[in-house]
């Protein structure tokens, strides 16, 4: 487990915390890895029965670490091994139990998508979402393309997919992302208590259900996510993306009249 995440087992729930606030919790490899790796053996062991992604009361997830991102680009080519990033989105996909998310301060990029997977998000009256893909050179990922629009209709989510421009919590609630806003030092406290009430429930009744309800889309959700990272591998390669990466090292604003 990487000591950017922290996890713990209690009372049915596995607590998955980014823990790596100097860094404004930016996701890194090594914590993409230790968090599928979390809720992979989650999904199989009887004794967890809820399981919870939280963060800082600060700060949720700046998104993708981008130093790392640069040094160790992930390669999303068909037939290789699936790089850690997309190794968690795919157990987020497929995870089979109730997964909550506790949210407070910045959700960038994959905060925010990441969401789209969970069954109930709790949001501190401090967060703040984003979905910078097209300002980065890049598409939508995490099935955020065929999500986002089911979820808050597609005028809402072309507005945040292609601007690219952050939104409040209340927003969020207002367009059902989100399912309740609290001030920040309760949102993780009261996710848990959520997350308790659902562990005292029947478990198989819980997946059964989950399953149901999610099983119109399942097709349809593992054909997006493959397409969105095909189209992202391409573009990582492309000018946007490495005008938009050089605009943000040398804090400039990008130029991409020829891109």
């Amino acid at each position: 487990m990487s000591d950017a995440i922290l996890s713990n087992r209690e009372g049915g729930i596995l607590t998955l915390t980014f823990h790596r606030l100097d860094k404004k919790n930016a996701i890194t490899r090594a914590m993409y890895t230790a968090l599928a790796q979390a809720l992979e053996e989650a999904a199989t062991d009887d004794t967890v029965r809820v399981a919870v992604i939280q963060g800082d009361p600060t700060c949720f997830t700046a998104g993708n670490d981008l130093a790392d991102f640069l040094s160790n680009p992930p390669d999303m080519s068909p037939g290789a091994e699936p790089a850690p990033v997309v190794r968690f989105l795919n157990i987020l996909r497929d995870f089979p139990k109730p997964l909550i998310a506790a949210v407070a301060g910045p959700a960038v990029g994959i905060g925010t998508t990441l969401l789209l997977h969970c069954d109930l998000v709790y949001a501190g009256d401090n967060a703040g979402f984003s979905l910078p893909f097209v300002n980065l050179g890049l598409c939508p990922e995490a099935g955020s393309s065929l999500l986002l629009p089911q979820i808050v209709g597609y005028q809402r989510a072309a507005e945040k997919l292609l601007f690219g421009e952050p939104f409040s919590a209340e927003d969020a609630q207002e367009m059902g992302l989100v399912n309740r806003v609290l001030p920040p030092t309760e949102v993780n406290a009261y996710a848990q208590a959520q997350a308790a009430k659902l562990a005292a429930k029947p478990a198989t009744s819980l997946r059964v259900s989950k399953a149901l309800m999610r099983q119109s889309n399942t097709e349809a959700l593992h054909a997006v996510m493959l397409a969105e990272l095909q189209q992202f591998g391409a573009l990582l390669r492309g000018p946007a993306t490495k005008e938009a990466i050089s605009a943000v090292m040398e804090k400039r604003k990008p130029d991409f009249s020829k891109c």
